[in-house]
C-alpha cells in the first residue's frame, strides 16, 4: 500500500542519512518476488539501481552452506563426518562438517595475518597458510565461535568432492544459474558500486581496496545485486528443488549451537544467523568487507524478507535497516493465509482410520493426516509434545520437530491384524486413557478408574 511504501522509503532514508552512507539500497521480498525496492545516494542524480553490484561479505557463507548440503543430500558426505576424512592437514581433523557450518569447530576467528580482507590472497597460497601458530581456540562442539577460516575449509571441501572444480564454478553451475542469479560473481563486474570508508569525524571519503582473497573467498568474496539477492531471499524462504529442497533449507534455519549473549535472542544454524526480534524469528546473514555492508533477513511465518546494502566500511546499521523493512511490511500488511485445500487424492482409508484421539497414559492427543502421507500429533490440552512426522518407505514415520524430532512412530498390529497401539520412541499411545486391556507398559490397575 502507498503508506507502507512511504514508511519503507523513510526507514531507508534514515539509515542512509544517519549512517552517512555514500549509497544505500533496500528491498522487500514477499510471495517469491521483490515487492518493493528503494535507493538513496549522496551524489545528486546518481541513485543506484537494482542491477548494480555491491560486495556482500559473509552472506557468501549462506551460498557455501547450500553447496555443502547439496553434497549431503546426494550422499557424498554426512554432516557428522569429521572434516579430516576429506581434507588432509587441517588443524581440526576431528571437527565435524556440521560444526564447521555452525561455527562451533573451535577454529580461530580470522586467518593468519595481515588483515585478510584488505590483502591479496596470494599472501596465503596454501591451506596451511590460513592458520597461525594457535589455530584452535576452543574445544570443538562446545560453543559458537565465528570462524572465517572454517568456511575456507568448507570451500575446499566442495572442491574436493566436485573433482577439483573450483568452488566458484560449482556455485555458478549448481546454484546461481538455476536461480537466474547471473549478476552474482566472485569479482566485480560493471556496473558496480565503489567501496568507501567514511571519516569518523568529518564528512569525507577514502576509497577501500577490493582484493581477491583467494582461499579465503568462501568466507566473504561474493559480489551481488539487489535483484539477485531478492532471488536468493525467495530461495531461502521456500527452497527450490533444482538447488536444495524446502526441508534441507529449513534445516539450515534450525539452531545448531547454544545461543550467543545472555539470552536466547541470537544463535546460528547451518550457514544462517538466527535472531529473535520483536517476537519474530528471523534467519539470514549480515556481511561486511572493506567498503561494503550487507544484510538479508527472512521471516518464514510471514513469508517476507528484508535486504539492505551500503557501500561503506562502517556506520550504517544495515542489519537493523533490513530487519525493520521486513517488520514494517509484516506489521502493516500481515500475511494472508493460503486457502484451505483438500489433500491430494486418492485418500488412504487405512491412514484415515488412524486419525483422531490417542492417549499417552491419561494425556489426550489427536493425530491428523497431512499431505504426502505425513502425520501430525497435537496435544489436546494445548501444552505438550507436538510434532510432525514424515512417512518413510518402510511404513514408519520420522519426527520432524519438537521432542520427537528424529524419533520413529510405528503402528503396532494385534494378532488379528487390527491396530493395537502406536509406538512413538517406546512411548505407547492407545485409543483410550489407560485401557485395562491395552498394552500399557507396567500394566493397568485391575480395578480400573474409580471415584
Amino acid at each position: 500500500m502507498p503508506e507502507t511504501r512511504r514508511a519503507l522509503l523513510r526507514r531507508l532514508a534514515i539509515g542512509q542519512t544517519e549512517g552517512r552512507a555514500p549509497s544505500m539500497m533496500g528491498a522487500v521480498v514477499r510471495g517469491g518476488r521483490a515487492r518493493w525496492t528503494g535507493a538513496r545516494s549522496s551524489v545528486e542524480g546518481e541513485v543506484p539501481h537494482g542491477d548494480v553490484q555491491y560486495r556482500i561479505g559473509s552472506i557468501t557463507k549462506t551460498f557455501v552452506a547450500v553447496m555443502v548440503l547439496r553434497l549431503r543430500d546426494e550422499g557424498l558426505l554426512g554432516l557428522a563426518d569429521p572434516i579430516g576424512e576429506y581434507l588432509e592437514g587441517t588443524p581440526v581433523p576431528d571437527a565435524t562438517i556440521a560444526q564447521l557450518l555452525s561455527h562451533s569447530s573451535g577454529l580461530a576467528a580470522e586467518a593468519r595475518g595481515p588483515w585478510w580482507e584488505r590483502t591479496p590472497g596470494e599472501l596465503r597460497p596454501e591451506q596451511g597458510d590460513l592458520f597461525g601458530e594457535r589455530p584452535v581456540r576452543l574445544p570443538a562442539g562446545r560453543r559458537h565461535h565465528y570462524s572465517n577460516p572454517g568456511y575456507a575449509l568448507l570451500g575446499a571441501l566442495v572442491e574436493r568432492l566436485r573433482g577439483g572444480t573450483s568452488w566458484g564454478e560449482v556455485l555458478r553451475r549448481e546454484v546461481l544459474e538455476p536461480l537466474g542469479m547471473d549478476r552474482t560473481t566472485l569479482r566485480p563486474q560493471m556496473p558496480h558500486a565503489g567501496g568507501w570508508a567514511v571519516h569518523p569525524w568529518a564528512d569525507a571519503l577514502l576509497p577501500e581496496p577490493a582484493q581477491d582473497t583467494g582461499l579465503m573467498g568462501p568466507a566473504g568474496q561474493l559480489w551481488s545485486t539487489l535483484e539477485d539477492l531478492c532471488r536468493w531471499a525467495a530461495f531461502l524462504l521456500r527452497g527450490d528443488e533444482r538447488v536444495l529442497g524446502e526441508s534441507s533449507v529449513a534445516e539450515m534455519r534450525t539452531p545448531a549451537v547454544p545461543p550467543e549473549g545472555d539470552g536466547w535472542d541470537a544463535g546460528y544454524g547451518l550457514g544462517l544467523q538466527l535472531v529473535r526480534r520483536s517476537g519474530r524469528r528471523l534467519a539470514g546473514h549480515t556481511g561486511s568487507m572493506p567498503g561494503f555492508l550487507a544484510s538479508l533477513w527472512i521471516d518464514v511465518e510471514e513469508d517476507v524478507a528484508g535486504i539492505a546494502l551500503a557501500n561503506c566500511t562502517s556506520g550504517p546499521a544495515v542489519s537493523a535497516v533490513a530487519a525493520d523493512l521486513l517488520e514494517l511490511v509484516a506489521d502493516r500488511e500481515p500475511r494472508i493465509p493460503e486457502p484451505w485445500r483438500l489433500l491430494p487424492g486418492p485418500l488412504d482409508q487405512e491412514l484415515l482410520a488412524l486419525t483422531g484421539p490417542w492417549y499417552w497414559g491419561a494425556n489426550p492427543f489427536v493425530l491428523r493426516l497431512r499431505a504426502e502421507r505425513g502425520l501430525e500429533l497435537v496435544p489436546l490440552s494445548g501444552a505438550g509434545r507436538a510434532s510432525r512426522f514424515r512417512a518413510e518407505p518402510d511404513g514408519t514415520w520420522t519426527g520432524l520437530d519438537g521432542y520427537y524430532a528424529g524419533e520413529t512412530l510405528r503402528v503396532v498390529h494385534a494378532e488379528d491384524g487390527s491396530v493395537s497401539h502406536l509406538d512413538l520412541g517406546t512411548f505407547v499411545l492407545t485409543r483410550g486413557p489407560y485401557e485395562p486391556a491395552g498394552p500399557v507398559p507396567g500394566g493397568v490397575d485391575a480395578e480400573g478408574w474409580r471415584v
